[in-house]
């Protein structure tokens, strides 16, 4: 299984020498989901060795431009490539109008499999292959939050199958049964394997500090989270709809948070390590600034 971050641009507002507009792919096993691809996200998949059938779902937390506008790019490159599979397109449905002029940008032979999901509240909004729920931020515009949470299952124990010779057909059995009937007399599910938690990843852009912050990072294994400012810049921070440094960090460590992932950065802070030393100050778990291309591994399972 691989499942990891992989991030293609960590910029806010305008891109820089350095920095390229938003856009992260989460690699979940086989499933690929690319959030909020801004400016240049079709090249910044092709430079991190991906390709747009890569991508099985979009979610875009709200329309301001360095979170949408590499969506036009995005679509023509998988009706280009041919992708088959269904693309759901996870947005804000007040920004309806914004989608349809992104979705048709310009001429182009328009094959992609893409499928409008628009999302008007809070709440589950997908539950294949994992649960996948939206919570509504607090910024200028409306925008929306993103929470995927794998279900809790159970880990098989190989040496507990061998003692009673269940192998290939009847684990299967087994696992979608509960129990299996063998020579020996039944044997059930639980006695074969222990509780397997599910993982959560969260993903929270722009925002100002709110409830829906903290719930959407209650327990997450990896946080994904702006930090556009830090907090000298408190006021504009509020006035802006974003988060300090030390705010994300706050979410993160009242929330629980295993791995926390800073992105979103202003160009007023060319060097990034100073987020990271300010978020430190109230988050002591793993944290990872955010740069461009670089792949994030999630935790080990808890």
């Amino acid at each position: 299984m691989n499942r990891e971050l992989i991030v293609l641009g960590t910029a806010s507002q305008v891109p820089t020498r350095q920095r390229v507009h938003n856009a992260y792919l989460l690699r979940f096993d086989a499933h690929g989901i690319l959030f909020d691809p801004g400016e240049g996200a079709q090249r910044q998949l092709l430079l991190a060795g991906l390709s747009a059938s890569d991508v099985h779902r979009v979610c875009v937390t709200h329309f301001h431009g360095d979170h949408c506008l590499g969506l036009p790019g995005i679509i023509q490159r998988m009706s280009l490539d041919g992708v088959r599979h269904q693309v759901p397109i996870h947005y804000p449905a007040s920004g309806q109008a914004y989608f349809d002029r992104l979705r048709h940008a310009s001429a182009f032979d328009d094959h992609a499999p893409v499928v409008p999901s628009p999302v008007a509240g809070d709440g589950l909004i997908a539950t294949e292959p994992f649960h996948l729920y939206a919570y509504r931020l607090r910024h200028p515009v409306e925008a929306f939050g993103y929470r995927l949470v794998e279900p809790d299952g159970r880990r098989m124990l190989p040496d507990r199958l061998a003692e009673r010779g269940i192998s290939g057909p009847g684990v299967g059995r087994l696992q979608r049964d509960g129990f299996l009937d063998t020579a020996a007399g039944r044997v059930t599910l639980e006695e074969m394997s222990v509780p397997r938690r599910g993982q959560i990843v969260a993903f929270v852009m722009d925002t100002g500090e709110c409830p829906a912050a903290y719930a959407l990072a209650q327990d997450a294994d990896l946080l994904v989270i702006e930090s556009t400012f830090l907090e000298s810049e408190r006021e504009l921070a509020d006035a802006a709809g974003h988060l300090t440094a030390a705010q994300a960090g706050r979410i993160a460590a009242t929330a629980g948070v295993r791995k926390l992932v800073l992105t979103h950065f202003s160009q007023r802070h060319p060097d990034s390590t100073v987020y990271a030393e300010e978020a430190a100050r109230h988050f002591d778990g793993e944290i990872v600034l955010g740069a461009e291309l670089e792949r994030v591994a999630l935790p080990p399972r808890r």
